[in-house]
């Protein structure tokens, strides 16, 4: 079973518990606990004791510890990818790529002398001195998901600490052995008890944690309607909250665009982390006389990807989280081709192997107006939409309620300006498939895909993590 960290003690709180899978195999290799509210205000207790101590070490010296948290995370880097393929499933090249991000917000913290700082204005008037200066929130919770379970933690807490906050960290329940381990080096970095805590649980838990009248602050990423429903209960409890969530992602193809260029990048934007990603590329849109450049190299190249355990050589597409989510994302295909979809490339038939595997699928002629062209899906899915002109498909991209991320694929710098300028998303991609920011930007979702005003990391990172108080002072001697 694994154990929560409160205050640098290892505990198990009594009660229920679940599996946790290696998705690959279906078989069980661990066991969560289910913490309920007294576990959870023991860890935000543990948190709040040690805030005022930790607010009041010199910034050096947090930024001193960071460093050495890096350099652990550095030498522990193949661990933790061997780790995030074990219970998540994704091949171990996406693993290496997902905790090399991570450990980059750990470097962009590590920059907080720097990014702390705040301003002066002398003489605003006669003899008056205006000073702003940045301070810790207090409480931080963190409620990443399965999906990432290395690197968004580290999108979280590193900012949080750095910046003087404590933080009280709850793990996906499907995959929280990454979000473990990080914790184990943080404490072994030597950082005091209580800065960083870990509470396991699922719904109740993360209820538990939202509501605790000493939190100051939520950080979450799920599902958009999780992010809405953490975003609404969060702010009416007058608490800071960011609240990342889902996406329906549009990659235009146009006429002119470099397909040896393009369709690899539409084949990992599509299919890499089996989907499972809230920049997944969801929906091809061609433009114009694209569709007969594109359908037929698409197909038969979706159809070539290489599915199995991630931790295999030479495997490009690894299992889906669970049974029931395979079930799900079944679902969405059937309910696709019921509603007019083609199935181009049919995935199913990679199911009789063990684990919860699903191979690339690629649907042709899916309209906005369908469940395959305007729902999440999150899973190695691909529809296939049709447009005569760019305008149409930026207006069909816009159709979408979340606004996460698109991309187009041209040659031209024009086309590519237009698009930038007029599609409501957050983050644009040009050539690109997977339009993720670095760390020192932010996380920008728009629409439903984002649900409060300072976005993950970057500087909207440290912005969030801190409160801004500003000085006026006069001295008459």
């Amino acid at each position: 079973m694994i154990p929560n960290l409160i205050a640098g003690t290892r505990s198990v709180p009594s009660g229920d518990h679940l599996p946790i899978y290696n998705p690959a195999t279906a078989e069980v290799i661990e066991e969560v606990p289910l913490s309920g509210p007294a576990a959870v205000a023991e860890a935000v207790e543990a948190a709040a004791d040690a805030g005022p101590g930790w607010a009041a070490t010199p910034v050096m010296e947090r930024v001193r510890l960071m460093f050495r948290f890096r350099e652990l995370l550095e030498q522990a880097a193949e661990e933790l990818s061997a780790l995030v393929t074990r219970h998540h499933g994704k091949t171990i090249e996406e693993s290496r790529a997902e905790v090399r991000r991570g450990i980059e917000v750990v470097d962009f913290a590590c920059g907080a002398p720097t990014l702390l700082q705040g301003r002066t204005l002398r003489d605003v008037s006669h003899g008056v001195d205006q000073d702003l200066h940045r301070f810790p929130v207090g409480v931080v919770a963190g409620i990443p998901p399965f999906n990432f379970p290395v690197m968004i933690p580290l999108w979280m807490f590193p900012l949080a600490v750095v910046a003087g906050n404590t933080f009280v960290l709850k793990p996906s329940e499907r995959t929280p052995l990454g979000a473990m381990r990080l914790a184990e080096l943080f404490l072994e970095a030597g950082f005091p008890p209580g800065v960083l805590n870990v509470v396991h649980g699922a719904g109740e838990t993360g209820r538990a944690l939202i509501a605790h009248p000493a939190v100051g602050a939520v950080s979450f990423v799920g599902s958009e309607a999780a992010a809405r429903d953490v975003y609404a209960e969060a702010a009416r409890l007058g608490k800071r909250v960011q609240a990342l969530g889902g996406a329906k992602n549009h990659l235009v193809v146009m006429p002119d665009a470099d397909l040896e260029l393009a369709l690899p990048a539409i084949l990992n934007s599509a299919f890499g982390n089996a989907g499972e990603r809230c920049l997944a590329g969801s929906v091809a849109v061609t433009v114009g006389e694209a569709a007969e450049l594109l359908m037929e190299p698409l197909q038969a190249a979706a159809e070539r990807l290489v599915v199995g355990p991630g931790d295999q050589p030479g495997v490009q597409v690894g299992p889906l989280i669970r049974a029931e989510h395979r079930r799900r994302v079944i679902e969405h295909i059937e309910r696709g081709v019921a509603e007019g979809a083609h199935l181009l490339t049919d995935g199913r038939a990679l199911m009789d192997r063990p684990g919860f595997f699903l191979g690339p699928t690629v649907l042709d002629g899916v309209r906005a107006d369908m469940a395959a062209g305007r729902e999440e899906i999150f899973g190695p899915v691909l529809s296939v939409s049709h447009a005569q002109s760019l305008d149409e498909a930026i207006a069909q991209a816009n159709l979408m309620a979340t606004g996460n991320m698109a991309a187009i694929f041209t040659r031209s710098g024009a086309t590519a300006r237009a698009f930038r300028e007029r599609v409501e998303v957050g983050m644009v991609g040009v050539n690109v498939g997977v339009a993720q920011p670095f760390a020192f930007f932010p996380f920008s979702g728009w629409k439903g895909s984002f649900y409060g005003d300072l976005h993950a990391h970057g500087t909207d990172g440290l912005d969030f993590y801190t409160r801004k108080k500003v000085v006026v002072s006069r001295w008459e001697a």
